[in-house]
């Protein structure tokens, strides 16, 4: 079982962004140095339709989102995690 965690973006997603761009990325490394965060990626049209995270449990993806600077400070309107039960692991 994987976790996906959903953001969906705040209005002016890029302009708001950019002031905590370095945060959130130094939030991004250090997940994925852990183990926790495997794959991680705005959708296509990022305004519209958010960024998707993959994390190896519930906890991770929580405790990432809690924390986020893209969350804490309003770029992330709304985010969610939803458990993946992926069928095509080695």
């Amino acid at each position: 079982m994987k976790y996906l965690l959903f953001y969906e973006s705040a209005d002016n997603v890029v302009e708001r962004g950019a002031p905590h761009l370095a945060g959130h990325s130094a939030r991004l490394r250090e997940f994925h140095a852990r183990g926790d965060l495997l794959l991680v990626g705005p959708l296509e049209n990022p305004q519209e339709n958010g960024a998707l995270s993959v994390f190896r449990t519930r906890e991770a993806a929580e405790e990432f989102a809690g924390g986020d600077p893209f969350v804490r400070h309003g770029v992330v309107k709304n985010w969610y995690v939803r458990a993946w039960d992926e069928i095509l692991t080695p």
